[in-house]
């Protein structure tokens, strides 16, 4: 485990939806990332500490899923799983611009590139 004080595990919970009008705490994700001072994502950081850029990925009624952040060519990030099988990683929609501080919202294409919202309940230290 990193003692790099930028490291920071991020945990997100699906926010207001048509299926979930006050969002939902069984459907998620945390994931650990390095950020800058701003909450932003650091580039640099991640390619020294991208073995410990875990996701978790909890969704109610379906396995866990245990992947890693990837920052893919141009510059954009996704989540990929190291489950066998056919599964597409899951992009964050503009996570290279996003502050990633609680309150916040971010999105997320899931595999089958349904576009789902986000919000930020903490930040902590790993």
């Amino acid at each position: 485990m990193s003692g790099d004080p930028t490291l920071k595990k991020i945990r997100l919970n699906l926010a207001r939806s048509k299926d979930y009008p006050q969002g939902s705490a069984l459907h998620g994700y945390e994931f650990a990332a390095p950020l800058d001072e701003a909450g932003h994502i650091d580039a640099g950081l991640w390619k020294v500490e991208r073995e410990h850029c875990r996701v978790r990925r909890f969704w109610s009624g379906e396995d866990e899923e245990i992947g890693h952040l990837v920052h893919r060519p141009g510059g954009s990030w996704a989540f990929h799983y190291d489950i066998e099988g056919e599964d597409d990683d899951e992009a964050g929609y503009r996570f290279g611009s996003h502050a990633f501080k609680p309150g916040e919202y971010v999105s997320i294409k899931d595999e089958d590139g349904d576009l789902h919202t986000f919000q930020v309940v903490t930040v902590q230290p790993v």
